[in-house]
């Protein structure tokens, strides 16, 4: 990973994650609600780059929910040296409003942005840690009080499926 406070170039921070993934799923059933039942199911990713260094695009099937279908979108900008990432799925019919962020020196990706959740604004945090080839974590939390307070609501543990 590449710390976007020095002269080194960020744009090659999701490299690791081009290619198949199986991912075990934990998520809150009701957020932002003192809620504290988790549901656990499984998932497959794949992902890969887009043309010209733009960054990268992943798409997210789970039989969880039948007939759902998600993907993100994440776009690197060389002047900030930051990462916008987009997520859209079949459910929502377009795309979320972007969480913006970068990696730490240490390998540890923080993104956040402004969105609506059952018509309230929040602020949504991504995670990115304890990524190696073959694993990755990813967190998604939510704040309802501009960021003052957050709660965990995703975590995904994602393990390379080797492709055969």
């Amino acid at each position: 990973m590449t710390d976007p406070t020095t002269d080194r170039d960020g744009s090659h921070d999701f490299d690791f994650q081009t290619g198949h993934w199986r991912i075990h799923n934990e998520r809150l059933k009701e957020r932002l609600q003192g809620c504290t039942e988790w549901e656990t199911f499984e998932a497959t990713n794949r992902a890969g780059p887009l043309p010209g260094g733009l960054g990268n695009m992943d798409s997210f099937f789970t039989e969880h929910w039948p007939g759902f279908v998600g993907m993100s979108l994440r776009l690197y900008n060389p002047r900030t040296r930051r990462w916008s990432i987009y997520w859209a799925s079949n459910r929502i019919g377009g795309l979320e409003p972007p969480v913006v962020g970068s990696f730490d020196g240490k390998g540890v990706g923080v993104f956040e942005g402004r969105q609506e959740l059952d018509g309230r604004p929040i602020l949504v945090r991504f995670t990115w840690s304890d990524i190696t080839e073959n694993g990755a974590r990813w967190e998604q939390a939510f704040s309802p009080d501009d960021g003052k307070t957050w709660e965990k609501n995703w975590i995904m543990t994602m393990t390379r499926v080797e492709e055969r």
